[in-house]
């Protein structure tokens, strides 16, 4: 009897593999191909320009009546080409091309699964078409990426943090089991090809970070909070004690966030890639002029000390006319806002002010000095009562805020973001989200989001030295592909590699040369643009003030002159007339040739010209500036000391 079984079973198997279904879709330019093969289960598989970016990985959502993607029946599909434009209120280009390949299966059980295929990547999601709403116990979301490729990826052990430095495997083989990281996460194959993992549309569900488990990447979600409580810092953060045994409760009619893979083989295309833009909702909001992107004075990283200014200053002194101090400053020289930090009012009530300073005698000076206000407070002190937190914020005069110690992700964390966007944006105020996810797309949806923080940022250069010039040359081609980062640059106390130390109180310095430190200007996302140094610091140079007050937080038109991931960076951003290009590299110093044939012909630039000087090896802070008139036939050359940058301000007048 047992052959007869065996030979049964064997027929069974070839009989399944023969009636498997396989479905493809590809890039509008014949580059990337999303291969779909429908069996008992579903498995996808990413190819670029003839790599395995990802090799064929299962895919299947388990809910408490069914699994979606199990035992899987199309009962039908549908193909769509698109090719359309979007206008981004904030961001790098005036208009992204949006053109991709679409194929949408629909299953037996009213579910469909959507493949869509870019130049710059593929991405799938799951869409429910049920009467009831769901529990959604876990999502299998599986990244076969090849063990030999190389890895940089932010690693966690928790659900709370994203403020992470960069951690480098040679091969994915080397990363241990369990290893968890957030996304956007890269890995490198050894041809060149490059592939990133991320999410994009994140609406009423837990954000997706990636473990290494039996050899493969998967996906895992934070489960729905069972009982939080408030602790961590402050004593004001949502901490979670307990948690449930699924990841979200949802509607039945939803479409699922998407799982994104981009792929490249030319790392400058990563700087210009808006995928995770592009597959988001677009705008929910009908005006938006009253969203104005721009930079901020801020005295939170220098302690608020004014060195040679002729009132008292400190963190112990933020009197009202310390803060009008820096509203002058910021209307000197052409700042749009001043960001007020914490102190300003209770951590727990944003609604009582501390007396430290008078706010509205405060944003009122600002008003008549064309400068606006941003005022910080507490995620969970202000979702107490929503509406009156917000109203006290509009009433007071503030054209937006900085909300902060968010440190969750998980459905419910996720569905605060919405909300204080949504609530915000009806009382047109602004919002940078700090302490808070990465950014999955959110600020298309809702434009008054200006900047997310979700980077380890210039205030860890306080009291570590995890935010250097490496550093710096992996977020843009890394982090930086989800969404804005508030990395608050602006540091003019700058230091080697070999004289930095961390200084937690008091004035702080950075790690870069300060050329490093203005291409940031250019190079990261950021429409708030925050100084991060002191007014008194800045006005000892004048030059760099020009350059300061001039560049631009969005721009008109983004092109990456050359690049490498993690060694270093050049850029061109346009506005209006004017092009501002910048340039940084690793601790290697380096020479960078650039070629201006992308100017326009018979235009002449006055060209403002940073760059580091010749032993600004040896002391960080010495620049050279000068001003040269060129055009399209000219060619730079930058020399970059290690740790070093440029910047390059061309302009007509």
């Amino acid at each position: 009897m047992k052959k007869p079984i065996l030979a049964f079973l064997i027929f069974s198997a070839f009989i399944s593999r023969a009636f498997a279904q396989h479905y493809t879709v590809t890039s509008p330019d014949n580059n990337l191909k999303m291969d779909l093969k429908v069996n008992d289960s579903i498995t996808y598989a990413v190819t670029y320009k003839g790599t395995a970016a990802v090799l064929p990985s299962a895919i299947s959502m388990k809910l408490d009546t069914r699994v979606l993607g199990m035992a899987a029946k199309v009962s039908g599909t549908k193909k769509a080409v698109v090719k359309k434009l979007i206008h981004p209120i904030n961001g790098k280009q005036a208009t992204i091309d949006d053109c991709y390949n679409e194929l949408t299966l629909t299953f037996n059980g009213d579910y469909q699964l959507v493949l869509r295929a870019y130049n710059e990547g593929g991405a799938y999601r799951f869409v429910t078409n049920f009467a009831n709403p769901v529990t959604v116990v876990n999502e299998q979301a599986t990244f076969n990426i090849s063990p030999t490729a190389a890895a940089i990826m932010a690693e966690t052990d928790n659900y709370t943090a994203w403020e992470l430095p960069y951690v480098q495997y040679k091969a994915i083989s080397q990363i241990k089991d369990g290893k968890r990281a957030i996304t956007p996460a890269l890995f490198a194959y050894p041809n060149g090809v490059k592939v990133v993992v991320a999410e994009a549309d994140l609406f009423d569900y837990p954000g997706m970070y990636i473990q290494k488990k039996n050899g493969s990447l998967q996906g895992q979600w934070a489960a729905y909070p069972g009982f939080a409580k408030m602790g961590s810092w402050g004593d004001f953060v949502s901490v979670v004690q307990t948690r449930m045994n699924f990841i979200a409760k949802t509607d039945g009619k939803r479409n699922y966030p998407w799982r994104v893979v981009i792929a490249t083989d030319d790392d400058k295309t990563l700087l210009t890639n808006q995928l995770i833009y592009k597959l988001s909702r677009p705008s929910a909001l009908h005006n938006t002029d009253w969203i104005k992107p721009g930079k901020a004075a801020w005295e939170w990283w220098h302690d608020a000390l004014l060195p040679e200014a002729p009132i008292p200053s400190g963190m112990n002194h933020r009197s009202t006319e310390l803060y009008n101090y820096y509203v002058d400053f910021a209307a000197r020289n052409k700042l749009e806002y001043l960001l007020i930090d914490a102190g300003w009012s209770d951590n727990y009530d944003v609604r009582k002010p501390t007396g430290r300073s008078d706010i509205r005698a405060i944003i009122q000076h600002a008003k008549q000095k064309k400068v606006g206000v941003f005022v910080w407070c507490v995620a969970s002190s202000i979702l107490k009562d929503l509406d009156a937190s917000l109203n006290y914020i509009k009433d007071i005069g503030a054209a937006g805020f900085k909300v902060d110690f968010f440190d969750r992700d998980d459905q419910q964390a996720i569905g605060w973001y919405e909300l204080i966007a949504k609530k915000a944006a009806e009382r047109h105020l602004m919002v940078d989200f700090h302490g808070c996810s990465k950014p999955t797309g959110l600020e298309r949806t809702y434009p008054n989001i200006v900047n997310y923080e979700a980077v380890r940022g210039q205030e860890c250069s306080k009291w570590d030295y995890t935010t250097n010039p490496e550093h710096h040359t992996l977020i843009p081609f890394i982090r930086m592909l989800a969404g804005p980062m508030d990395y608050t640059p602006g540091s003019m106390r700058n230091r080697s590699k070999s004289n930095f130390k961390p200084i937690a109180q008091g004035l702080p310095s950075t790690q870069g040369t300060r050329c490093h430190e203005l291409a940031m200007f250019v190079i990261f996302d950021q429409p708030l643009g925050v100084l991060c140094d002191s007014p008194t610091e800045y006005e000892k140079y004048p030059d760099i003030m020009k350059y300061l007050s001039a560049v631009p937080t969005t721009f008109d038109e983004t092109l990456v002159l050359d690049a490498r991931v993690g060694e270093y960076i050049a850029i061109a951003k346009k506005k209006g007339d004017s092009w501002y290009l910048g340039a940084m590299t690793n601790w290697d110093a380096r020479d960078i040739n650039l070629d201006l044939s992308f100017l326009p012909a018979n235009t002449n630039y006055i060209a403002d010209i940073y760059t580091d000087a010749a032993d600004a090896d040896k002391n960080a802070s010495k620049y050279e500036h000068k001003t040269i008139t060129i055009n399209r036939q000219n060619k730079l050359d930058l020399k970059l000391m290690q740790g070093g940058g440029a910047v390059v301000y061309l302009h007509t007048k």
